[in-house]
């Protein structure tokens, strides 16, 4: 699918109506003057019926951002041991999650199936003289802007039963509901399977950029080079004339752990404390939620340029980041107790390249083996150390790591250019979803 340019396309396929009123509502200004203001008590009933004992005739059923979907309940998760308070949701009917509105990613789904869904969420039927796909987008789209906000009471913006069912929905008869309704099902689909096809083409950029980092920590630059036995089953042959050493045989220093310590107020003056979570999924060091520790906390875990962090526990065990001083703009920087420090020795390796090994699937390999051997995911400084490690010739990694950064910039040009394309499709989507079912546009 073309990325469309939003008014040109909205201007193919729609045109505005003839006669337009004031809705009394600042968001929306006006609307069709054949459209209604329904209070919600006329459209939407309330249900509240418990599985009881019955749970286990019923699949769960969980409210996310692609809509309402079924839960494996042997695919992992918490779940709590009985289900008896949790309520029946039918085929086509509404739910909506009425508090922690602003915080909540997506507060409304229309359901597909039959099912059982925790009772903390409010689910509801429509009155049969409304179309439920009409009803759906147009909740959608006050979602989308949280513009259910006025109808917030208490700390966590809870929206009441009473609130909603008096809150108004702006709707055109029932007819034109349904064609809104099928011409936004037509182009959402078109436009979600534009961006599947994108998301795919990214994932097989991906995988591409996996190949070269396979190759290039296992190979190099000569294909026909001569091979040996490395010794190290998961890694197989390598280059005849490389090494294989364990992680601490090629450090400066034995792998050490971070501070364990809370952090305090941000303050440039101090030693800026690195943890987890600072880092952002392109691996680089955020600006946001900063903190600081103390010298007398963090003066002995100071980073230098190029440490390699391991993450030892959670949910990012086995993750590896490489910390860059120009990543931010503090002179100091300590790293978190959740954190093992590794500084390469660079007569041996680089840390560029022990980065990139780090990021390669034989490391991924490694780690399978170390989670398969324990009960609880976690790396240790003393699993760590023991990480066998492919160790080209130095002059050697400098012209392996040049040119994989040559052919890895292109495919991470290509991958940006496949996000701001899906971005542009999604702000497509919301735009035409806006226009149509607040009646800023007429569909042909």
């Amino acid at each position: 699918m073309e990325i469309p340019q939003t008014k040109n396309r909205l201007a193919e396929t729609t045109k505005r109506y003839e006669h337009y009123k004031e809705s009394g509502v600042e968001w929306l200004g006006k609307i069709p003057e054949h459209w209604e203001a329904l209070s919600n008590k006329f459209i939407f009933d309330l249900k509240k019926i418990q599985v009881g004992k019955k749970s286990n005739e019923y699949d769960l059923l969980s409210l996310t951002l692609r809509g309402i979907v079924i839960r494996n309940l042997e695919g992992g998760g918490k779940f709590p041991a009985e289900f008896d308070t949790y309520q029946e949701v039918k085929k086509g009917d509404f739910v909506f999650c009425l508090f922690d509105v602003e915080e909540t990613p997506r507060c409304v789904g229309l359901s597909d199936y039959d099912g059982m869904i925790t009772g903390a969420y409010t689910v509801m039927e429509t009155n049969e003289n409304f179309d439920r796909s009409f009803l759906y987008y147009f909740y959608l789209n006050l979602d989308a802007d949280k513009r259910m906000k006025p109808l917030y009471t208490g700390l966590r913006n809870t929206i009441s039963k009473d609130n909603f069912f008096a809150f108004k929905t702006f709707v055109p008869p029932l007819q034109e509901q349904t064609a809104i309704a099928q011409f936004l099902d037509d182009k959402t689909q078109k436009i979600d399977a534009a961006v599947a096809l994108k998301e795919q083409q990214i994932k097989l950029l991906q995988e591409r950029k996996q190949i070269l980092i396979h190759k290039a920590v296992t190979r190099g630059l000569d294909d026909t080079v001569k091979l040996k036995d490395s010794g190290v089953e998961w890694i197989g042959k390598i280059p005849e004339h490389w090494e294989v050493k364990k992680l601490k045989y090629i450090l400066n220093e034995k792998l050490k752990y971070g501070a364990n310590e809370s952090g305090v107020q941000y303050d440039i003056n101090l030693p800026r404390y690195v943890r987890i979570t600072d880092f952002g999924k392109d691996g680089k060091l955020g600006e946001e939620n900063k903190l600081s520790l103390s010298w007398n906390n963090g003066g002995d875990y100071l980073l230098k340029d190029g440490d390699i962090l391991f993450a030892r526990s959670g949910a990012t065990v086995g993750k590896t980041y490489q910390f860059k001083k120009s990543m931010s703009v503090e002179k100091y920087y300590c790293f978190a107790g959740y954190l093992i420090k590794a500084e390469a020795n660079e007569e041996i390796i680089l840390s560029d390249f022990l980065y990139l090994y780090t990021n390669s699937e034989l490391f991924n390999k490694w780690k399978d083996s170390i989670f398969i051997k324990a009960t609880i995911e976690n790396i240790g400084a003393d699993k760590y150390s023991q990480l066998f490690v492919i160790i080209p010739p130095i002059r050697e990694q400098k012209e392996i790591l040049c040119q994989y950064e040559s052919a890895s910039q292109k495919i991470e040009t290509a991958i940006s250019l496949k996000q701001q394309e899906i971005e542009k499709l999604k702000e497509y989507k919301s735009s035409l979803i806006n226009s149509v079912v607040t009646g800023k546009v007429k569909v042909n």
